[in-house]
């Protein structure tokens, strides 16, 4: 297969390194520091298309493709990957639905907004007792004349408190168990969308993650997203589209962590030469780069894939698995050259360590994507 990028896949990958290295990376400490989310770099985001980036333009998107998406996300990763995940997050879990399963009226109502960066997105799935087992959620959604009132909470949720528009999972006949969950366009100004205080997390920390609770939240029934009881079909197919802008957020943590690795390594002097001389440190480099090599192959494939409209479950979880835990391996090897230093705040791979814990965790843990991989391969 020809992994060879198209002449403007490349200008747009380059222009993205290019703002990640001058705009987003500077501050990317002190955010981390302050748990600051980046208001600023979510409108030049806007302004250069990234919110948007395979929302057609037609839409208001830049009318890109997955791949571009992907490279986008693997970019601002391995500066900020909580900037990285801001992005990936409005394309992925917001817009994505919307296109997919939005009707014209909804599109041109939604879309142009979050793909610009004026509004920003997110996704209310997740909830106190429904986390992997996203069937069981009890967020329930009444129909009272021409308006549902939704009732509930969701927990862990991405750009909560900064975002407007979300897509919520509720169910509207409990009865009838995934089978009766619907999908709504919920709008987080509304009376009755109450967010509690951001999450202290360990890392991702210029990403805003909050618990939101749902009072009689009155959401007109034009907002419904496709039909009543498509919920969960909604739900499935969108994070199989999305796990794979996960994988590549964790690609450009690993290579992140890499970079600083071996940068590192040629600089350090120990025993008369650079560690780098080292056998030790040569091995952890070439562990390193090996398993980033094929994380990145098994990505963009799975990319390619989604972007010919035959998305693969079993390869987006591959790629979310392998990608994930590829952060997680050079993450610590490349702490691991830095030696004692490693361990301070004042290094980049301190806060690239954290960042790539939870990479392994949202939108569906390891142990589920594996789950996901063996039915495929076992029925």
């Amino acid at each position: 297969m020809d992994f060879r990028l198209t002449e403007e896949q490349k200008m747009f990958r380059d222009m993205v390194r290019d703002f990640a290295k001058k705009e987003v990376e500077p501050g990317a400490s002190e955010r981390d520091k302050k748990a600051e989310f980046a208001h600023d770099l979510v409108k030049e985001m806007g302004e250069l298309g990234l919110m948007g980036v395979f929302i057609p333009e037609e839409f208001g998107g830049s009318g890109g493709d997955v791949i571009s998406y992907l490279l986008a996300v693997e970019e601002l990763a391995k500066v900020d990957p909580g900037v990285a995940v801001t992005m990936s997050v409005n394309n992925s879990v917001c817009c994505f639905p919307i296109l997919k399963f939005g009707n014209e009226e909804q599109k041109k109502k939604y879309l142009p907004l979050l793909a610009s960066g004026e509004v920003i997105g997110g996704f209310c799935l997740t909830e106190p007792n429904a986390g992997s087992d996203a069937g069981s959620l009890r967020t329930k959604a009444v129909k009272k004349g021409d308006k549902y009132i939704i009732n509930g909470s969701k927990a862990w949720i991405t750009n909560a408190r900064v975002g407007k528009y979300f897509v919520l999972l509720a169910s509207t006949n409990p009865e009838a168990g995934h089978k009766g969950i619907s999908a709504f366009i919920v709008d987080a100004d509304h009376p009755g969308f109450i967010v509690d205080k951001p999450e202290d997390k360990m890392g991702m920390r210029s990403s805003k993650t909050c618990m939101v609770t749902l009072e009689d939240l009155e959401v007109p029934a034009e907002n419904l997203l496709g039909e009543e009881g498509m919920g969960f079909k909604i739900a499935l197919t969108t994070l199989n589209h999305s796990r794979i802008g996960i994988g590549a957020q964790a690609l450009g943590i690993a290579k992140g962590a890499f970079e600083e690795g071996v940068k590192y390594s040629t600089e350090r002097v120990q025993f008369g030469k650079p560690i780098a001389k080292q056998q030790a440190i040569q091995f952890k480099i070439a562990d390193m780069a090996t398993r980033i090599e094929a994380a990145e192959n098994l990505v963009y494939y799975a990319g390619f894939m989604d972007s010919i409209g035959k998305t693969d479950p079993k390869l987006s979880s591959m790629a979310k698995m392998y990608a994930s835990e590829t952060a997680i391996f050079c993450t610590y090897e490349a702490l691991q050259i830095h030696g004692g230093y490693g361990y301070s705040k004042e290094y980049k791979i301190e806060r690239l360590y954290r960042d790539a814990r939870v990479t392994t965790i949202y939108e569906g843990t390891n142990e589920i994507q594996r789950l996901v991989i063996a039915k495929s391969l076992l029925g």
